[in-house]
């Protein structure tokens, strides 16, 4: 039966066959990817896992790989699993279901996997599944209070007291930014940060993440249609909660801050008007053209606060920043724009070792900001033409508060699109910041899977990306 299933498999992109009366199914992922895919499929897998996988309390999934996958292919499967649910039944569902992933290794260097690899994939997981969560949650259980009591529970889980800016705080601290964007909803804007300083580090990395809990657009409110779903506008905060979770528990060599700019961007008597104009933390003057442009806002202050306060080296702030990133780079493509060539190329290199795909955006700002000019501020916050690059400009905007002339590296990922499929959130990030940061890490998994520090793509590994042997899941 066996044989006759792997002979009645044909992959275009995916294909599976059931086994002993629906006991069992074997699927297979593509035996060839283009260069702009991550040669694990990852995308593939978990539509596999969802669509295949049969039903039960105790069910197994055994995933064939070469080990360079292992550990895109965990966290596709972790991605089949949402945590969070408020249907009836889940809650008197009496036993708990369980999952086993057993990893079978193929090609060079099969041995067994490592207990110290099978941790590496279990934190990383936790990881994307705990971002998922956050984002799947409504904004009436997870506002600004709820995502900070995160941050607490993560913060006691590693030992780290986070650092909490509230409200009038934020206010006279010069957070114009965050303040200005949440200063008309119910539960307060906050800046909240968890800090990682071992000794002997040699730099200083501010990971800094758009936590807008609810995005209605504020006075210049959205559409019926558009609302919808924006409970996920705090993508990039989540999954830089759950990468900095798993990355301080692998062992992380360097200082590394998170920093977190949590609003709800409401209407109500005290919220931002258009016209209105605020001094953010670089001490910046931005004139409101638009308040559904709020991302941008806070994360200006989140960055100059990033280069200002806590020394850093090296900046990246991931946000669902603009609906027009979906279409620049597609649903499954995050959006890059950086300050430095080879950062931009390991976003990419990354993407492709871990699944998080990435894919770069023009960064050319004197083409590109003055789109921004205001004749009474310093900037305006949104764009005067639409049509010229728009994700490109909004990345430029959060970029001009550390400034252009900054020697530091500065990195943004755009995860509009990525952060969900359909539905369900993705956790899209965590894979990305665990692969790119990984030669800062003692694990040999992230160490692997990272691309900075090495010399370049091998021959081997372009023609890997072309084409591979099928997998079996």
């Amino acid at each position: 039966v066996w044989q006759a299933a792997l002979s009645a498999l044909n992959p275009n992109p995916t294909d599976s066959c059931p086994l002993y009366l629906n006991y069992a199914t074997v699927a297979a992922l593509p035996s060839r990817v283009t260069r702009h895919n991550s040669p694990s499929a990852a995308q593939f897998l978990t539509r596999l896992i969802r669509n295949c996988l049969p039903g039960g309390t105790n069910r197994c999934i055994l995933m064939v790989c070469e080990r360079s996958e292992v550990f895109a292919s965990a966290c596709a499967i972790a991605r089949a699993f949402p945590l969070f649910t408020r249907r009836s039944s889940a809650s008197r569902r009496t036993e708990k279901r369980t999952v086993i992933v057993e990893f079978f290794l193929v090609g060079q260097n099969n041995g067994p996997v490592e207990l110290e690899t099978l941790k590496c994939l279990e934190n990383a997981t936790e990881g994307v599944r705990l971002a998922a969560r956050i984002v799947d949650t409504p904004c009436n259980e997870m506002n600004t209070d709820s995502f900070l009591e995160e941050i607490k529970k993560v913060g006691k889980d590693l030992g780290i007291t986070p650092t909490i800016f509230r409200n009038a705080e934020l206010k006279e601290k010069g957070f114009g930014g965050i303040y200005g964007v949440g200063k008309a909803a119910v539960h307060p804007p906050a800046l909240a940060v968890l800090s990682h300083t071992p000794e002997g580090a040699t730099q200083t990395i501010a990971w800094v993440g758009k936590g807008i809990v609810y995005d209605t657009g504020g006075l210049s409110i959205k559409g019926k249609t558009t609302m919808p779903g924006m409970k996920r506008d705090c993508g990039g905060a989540a999954a830089i909660l759950g990468a900095f979770k798993a990355t301080i528990k692998q062992g992380f060599k360097d200082n590394l801050h998170a920093v977190f700019c949590l609003a709800e961007n409401s209407v109500g008597p005290n919220a931002t008007r258009p016209d209105d104009i605020h001094v953010l933390y670089s001490g910046k003057t931005v004139e409101i053209n638009n308040t559904d442009a709020e991302g941008r806002l806070v994360l200006a202050d989140g960055v100059a606060y990033a280069r200002k306060d806590l020394g850093a080296d090296i900046i990246l702030d991931m946000a669902t920043l603009t609906g027009a990133q979906g279409i620049a780079t597609g649903k499954y493509h995050a959006a890059v724009l950086t300050n430095n060539e080879e950062w931009e190329r390991a976003c990419v290199k990354a993407g492709r070792n871990c699944g998080d795909l990435v894919h770069p955006l023009v960064y050319c700002p004197e083409l590109h900001f003055t789109e921004f000019t205001s004749a009474v501020a310093d900037m305006k916050n949104s764009v005067a033409d639409r049509d010229n690059s728009p994700s490109s400009c909004a990345g430029l905007f959060i970029a001009s508060h550390i400034g252009f002339d900054w020697p530091g590296i500065w990195v943004h990922i755009d995860i509009a699109a990525p952060v969900h499929a359909g539905e369900r959130a993705t956790g899209y990030g965590v894979a990305l910041l665990l692969s790119l940061f990984g030669r800062a890490s003692e694990d040999p998994l992230l160490n692997m899977v990272s691309p900075l520090g090495c010399n370049g793509d091998s021959p081997e590994d372009d023609m890997g990306r072309d084409s591979k042997r099928r997998r079996l899941v």
